[in-house]
């Protein structure tokens, strides 16, 4: 049993705290995924329209800070940015046991949100900072790995609040959650601090606005990534409304994501190399992609509860298979194409693309599945195809622009240690 867990953590020192620090971050995110929608509107007492509102202004803002703080961790210490960013976590997560407005509701979120952003270009930062270039995309799976089995324990930590659905469960359940951003506070402070960039005199500030190639990369994994909501929200949706599946199969999705992620993103991660693998990886994300459209469309057919269960599991296999591909393939490229010393702002241009799915694909993949059927299924495939088979001349024409400006690499310092 201990070798098993040893397989599935990275190595001792830096990569296994960050992991741990990933860890105590997630289990706070599940719990918090799972209840807040009936913690802001019974215990802070807000509607859902206002919750709607306060949460999608929070993620735009915090969607626009990204690259803004990933450019302070760059210049002012990696590990000292993703630090104070935790702590901010904490204390967002912590105010909102005790506000009661939708004005500090509103305050409280959007503190939350452009911490969270740019807690998450900070520590990539640090992780490009602190591993080899040849073993980042491995760690970086390791990582996403921890991430998982913490969403899913933090779920669960949710789900008995659920159950006892009062104001003394939700309450705990947040307060879990702010103390999980201080220990991954305490956790990242102990990792060593990396070099931060100087600023050359001419050098615009955000120079990653301005790196059209890395624009377009960005862009496609954005398009890509919008397959997140169909196992959040468009599976379970067409389940219910559109196949005579078995309940219990609404769960089945989530269980098959989270557990594939879990136990094999490691392994998928390990075929990537460099950015021809690396785009080969994304390809193979968008077959995989298509073939899972493919199996839910089959599933609005006359097919019997069992053979639509079935199915169902079987396009969440390929689903997952195909998101670990494209999270392998999206963090060699993010991390390989971005200058020395400017790791920050770059994985926080990089990381916006989570933002933009989760603010548009609910709408746009509702629409074009539960409205036009198992067309729009083979539809979404295709779109999902399509832009993995663009990665590659992205990847190329990116990498062009590197040779030609190789030797415009910013002065670097040693981060305070203190």
């Amino acid at each position: 049993m201990s070798s098993r867990l040893g397989q599935m953590l990275p190595p001792a020192g830096a990569p296994r705290s960050l992991a741990m620090a990933q860890l105590a971050n997630s289990v706070g995110d599940g719990a918090f995924v799972v209840t807040s929608a009936l913690f802001f509107t019974r215990v802070v007492g807000l509607s859902t329209a206002q919750v709607g509102l306060g949460l999608t202004i929070a993620w735009l803002l915090g969607f626009l800070a990204g690259v803004p703080l990933g450019n302070l961790a760059d210049h002012y210490g990696a590990r000292g940015a993703a630090t104070l960013l935790a702590l901010t976590t904490a204390a967002s997560v912590a105010s909102f046991l005790v506000v009661r407005s939708f004005a500090a509701f509103l305050i409280a979120a959007i503190v939350y949100a452009c911490s969270q952003t740019g807690l998450t270009a900070a520590r990539q930062a640090l992780l490009a900072g602190l591993v080899r270039p040849a073993e980042r995309t491995r760690i970086r799976a390791f990582l996403q790995s921890t991430v998982n089995a913490g969403l899913a324990v933090g779920a669960l930590l949710g789900g008995v609040a659920l159950r006892f659905d009062n104001t003394a469960a939700y309450l705990i359940v947040f307060a879990i959650d702010a103390l999980s951003f201080l220990v991954a506070a305490a956790l990242i402070r102990r990792v060593p601090p990396i070099a931060v960039s100087i600023r050359t005199a001419g050098e615009p500030r955000l120079a990653v606005l301005r790196d059209r190639p890395y624009a377009v990369l960005a862009l496609i994994n954005a398009v890509m990534l919008l397959f997140m909501p169909l196992i959040s929200l468009v599976g379970p949706l067409w389940i219910v409304t559109r196949t005579d599946a078995p309940s219990w199969a609404v769960a089945s999705l989530m269980i098959v994501n989270t557990l594939g992620v879990t136990l094999f993103q490691v392994r998928i991660a390990n075929a990537v190399k460099d950015l021809r693998t690396a785009a080969r990886s994304v390809r193979y994300a968008g077959i995989a992609m298509l073939t899972a459209c493919a199996v839910f469309a089959v599933t609005a057919a006359d097919l019997s509860p069992t053979a639509a269960a079935v199915a169902l599991i079987v396009a969440a296999a390929l689903l997952t298979l195909g998101e670990m591909k494209l999270a392998s393939g999206a963090w060699e490229i993010s991390f390989g194409l971005a200058p020395a010393g400017k790791q920050g702002q770059y994985q926080g241009f990089f990381g916006t693309g989570p933002a933009i799915a989760r603010m548009l694909g609910p709408a746009l993949l509702t629409t074009a599945v539960l409205g036009w059927g198992p067309i729009g299924w083979i539809a979404v495939g295709a779109l999902f195809l399509g832009t993995s088979c663009a990665t590659g001349p992205a990847v190329r024409w990116a990498a062009r622009t590197r040779a030609v400006n190789e030797d415009a690499t910013p002065s670097l310092v040693e981060e305070n240690a203190a």
